[in-house]
């Protein structure tokens, strides 16, 4: 076949084609030869000469298309309303094929007639052209689409959509359908104008869904009406997120996927959105009772709606944190740290484990978890007291940290410890826990009391990784510490074998940095050394003097232990005790009387410090006092010659070890004392940053840097400007309100 343009008679060329396109309209069977013969047909028209063929051609098919689907609305009207949507749905499956397979047919027209006539993307995007407006030529598919919607849907579209509507609302209430059928004519709406790039469902929406939405919405507002007044609160919801999921359901049956979510948030308006008061009102009964199916379904129902989670809300964090409240109020009994963060870890984990399974995790119910858990774990009876909180978990960290009878595996203590940090991570005051916490570690350590060093290790680190290496860094240090004279000791026994000394006893010293342990070095008690010790002091001064020269070593006897061997007995007694008691006893060598006096002179201890110590050793029975009441300066303490123990190796608790009064306000001051370095740090931080800053932003500023330790005081902050002006750091500018930081 030659493909260079001749002249060609139309008339014939077209009745030819026309039996060929009446044939691929109506699906009929084209056998192969004919059908390539139509391809050269429409190509031979399209590059006839003297003129192209191609516009007459075109509107010849336009006009057959008109003739064939106006006979096809002929023929659809006859069959009656009853069978309305079955005969227009056959006749559409028919014509939508067939019009696909003759936009095939007339490619070339297509290609080099119409496409060159027709507006591009970029003309309709930004040339200012409506491309429903523009009275431009459409592709062969396409205009048999558009011949379509002219000649079938338009005149039909009312008793159409009165007829799916009729349909739908059998199907809703129990009534036999046929799905396919309307599935296809409904989606017909939008197949018929898919070509078009901007508003493909403008038909669609137009014509069906928005009198679809409007009746859906009057539906389901009677019926949320006719439920409301004859079930429980309970009953409405399951019903309502049964008729929900049945809407969706019916969604995807019939309907464009474009539809699903519309309906969806017509149902929810109608049924929930219009009756938020009356399931806002069953919030609180449902949550104190915690009925979890009952929330489990509010939660459904409210969460799609605009501002409908905002009650229930409030309502579990209010809950929780009355259920918090109760559990760490008024505790009392010997083992209050325990019972503090048990009761606060069942409170925490009863509802975690609830917003988890009746909430799916929702961030904002998590968030009122937390909300609540800090306000009870950071309780405070009376506003102007210190909260007892951290204090609380830094003792039952000690506790689990410490030596026990009853051992716990790994896995167990690791368990025990990630809970803590839990409700470490609720604390406000974070840095008065460390105090505490620090000076509990620093006891464990030198009275080598912790169960397990990798235990110790692992809980510092979760508290690093909860609030930074600055946090931490002490704590760090006092293990570095005790790893170091562990070392030292063993150089200085060697040094003793190298120049043949014999110290006579087994010793061991722990060298602390001053700076890193939270221990006061002030207010210590005279002390006398015994002379079984003098020797070994002075020798290991020499040593670190020469090893490490400017260093100043202070001797903290309060800290000390020795084991001493009781031969004295029938039974040879190896007693563990701190080095106040052992120089007590020792003076008992040379006579087995004395007098409470003769002791305070011998090893020069404050009475009142020696009065403990002794009464520590009458109270163990190593010493006998004969008189009643409290020790007196004139008391005579007499050796216990028969004494006896179960055990042969024992130990007497130091007095020291008791946290007294002092100590605690000692902790509380300390904690002051640091913050105020905190705050003045940041405040400099945050002034050299920003150079000029006002006086309420600098407030802010601060707050928000310090709020990860603790929650800082206003006043504390002013007094912390004040102390810097003072210092020159900044000053103040003209404007009263505004502060300048210093070079």
């Amino acid at each position: 076949m030659s493909l260079k343009p001749r002249q060609v008679d139309f008339v014939s060329t077209w009745s030819s084609l026309l039996e060929t396109v009446k044939g691929v309209i109506t699906c009929g069977r084209i056998p192969r030869a004919v059908w390539n013969d139509r391809f050269s047909d429409v190509y031979a028209l399209c590059v006839a000469c003297p003129e192209p063929l191609g516009d007459k051609l075109y509107k010849e098919t336009r006009s057959f298309l008109e003739h064939h689907v106006k006979t096809l609305h002929k023929a659809v009207i006859e069959n009656g309303e009853e069978n309305l949507l079955a005969i227009y749905h056959r006749h559409w499956e028919e014509y939508s094929k067939g019009s696909g397979y003759l936009n095939q047919l007339y490619g070339y027209l297509n290609s080099t007639f119409i496409k060159k006539q027709k507006y591009t993307d970029a003309d309709l995007n930004y040339g200012g052209f409506n491309s429903e407006l523009c009275d431009q030529m459409l592709e062969i598919g396409e205009l048999a689409l558009d011949t379509w919607k002219k000649y079938m849907i338009e005149p039909l579209k009312d008793h159409l959509v009165s007829i799916i509507l009729q349909e739908i609302r059998n199907d809703r209430f129990g009534g036999t359908v046929n799905q396919t059928v309307l599935h296809g004519v409904i989606n017909s709406f939008v197949d018929v104008e898919e070509y078009k790039k901007k508003t493909p469902l403008q038909l669609y929406e137009d014509m069906f869904e928005n009198k679809f939405l409007q009746e859906t919405g009057d539906y389901y507002r009677q019926e949320a009406a006719k439920l409301k007044d004859e079930c429980s609160c309970s009953e409405y919801m399951e019903k309502v997120i049964m008729k929900l999921d049945n809407e969706n359901f019916r969604s995807r049956k019939f309907l464009n996927p474009s539809s699903y979510n519309k309906v969806t948030y017509e149902c929810q308006q109608r049924m929930v959105a219009d009756h938020l008061q009356f399931l806002h009102g069953e919030c609180r009964e449902m949550v104190q009772s915690e009925k979890r199916k009952d929330l489990s379904n509010m939660f459904k129902l409210l969460k799609p709606i605009h501002g409908g989670l905002g009650v229930l809300i409030e309502e579990v964090e209010s809950h929780i944190r009355t259920v918090g409240l109760e559990a760490v109020k008024n505790l009392k009994g010997d083992n209050v740290p325990a019972q503090f963060v048990e009761n606060m870890l069942e409170v925490h984990g009863k509802y975690t484990e609830m917003i988890k399974s009746v909430f799916q995790n929702d961030q904002q119910f998590v968030g009122a978890l937390d909300k609540a858990c800090a306000a009870a774990i950071n309780y405070r009876p009376n506003p102007k007291q210190t909260c007892r909180s951290p204090e609380l978990l830094a003792r039952y960290c000690d506790n689990l940290l410490k030596k026990s009878s009853k051992g716990s595996s790994e896995a167990e203590m690791d368990d025990k410890l990630s809970s803590c940090i839990t409700v470490f991570k609720y604390l406000d005051d974070k840095d008065v826990f460390q105090r505490h916490y620090s000076r509990n570690l620093a006891k464990r350590l030198i009275h080598g009391q912790s169960a397990s060093m990798d235990a110790e290790e692992i809980m510092i680190n979760k508290l690093k990784q909860a609030c930074g290496y600055e946090f931490t860094n002490k704590l760090h240090r006092m293990f570095q510490d005790v790893t170091v004279s562990s070392g030292l000791s063993e150089s200085f026994n060697v040094h003793m074998k190298e120049i043949g000394i014999e110290l006579g006893l087994n010793f061991t010293i722990m060298v602390l940095q001053a700076g890193a342990w939270p221990i006061g070095q002030s207010n210590l008690p005279t002390f006398a050394i015994p002379q079984e010790l003098e020797r070994s002091v002075s020798l290991f001064e020499a040593f670190y003097n020469k090893k490490y020269n400017g260093r100043k070593l202070t001797w903290m006897h309060n800290f000390c232990s020795a084991e001493l061997r009781m031969n004295y007995l029938k039974r040879p007694y190896a007693v563990t005790m701190g080095n106040f008691q052992m120089a007590v006893l020792l003076m008992f060598n040379n006579e087995e009387k004395y007098t409470v006096n003769d002791i305070v002179r011998h090893t020069q201890l404050p009475a009142k410090e020696l009065k403990k110590q002794a009464q520590s050793l009458v109270d163990a029975k190593l010493l006998l006092y004969q008189s009643e009441g409290e020790l007196q300066d004139n008391s005579e303490l007499t050796l216990n010659m028969n004494y006896t123990n179960k055990r042969l190796k024992f130990k007497i608790n130091a007095v020291i070890q008791k946290d007294t009064q002092q100590e605690m306000e000692h902790t509380r001051s300390a904690v002051d004392e640091d913050r105020k370095m905190y705050l003045q740090a940041a405040i400099v931080r945050t002034m050299k940053a920003r150079k000029i800053l006002k006086h309420n932003l600098l407030i802010q500023e601060v707050i928000s840097q310090a709020k990860s330790r603790f929650f800082p005081n206003v006043s504390m902050i002013k007094k912390c400007i004040e102390a810097l002006i003072d210092k020159q750091y900044i000053e103040r500018t003209q404007n009263s309100d505004e502060y300048s930081y210093v070079a």
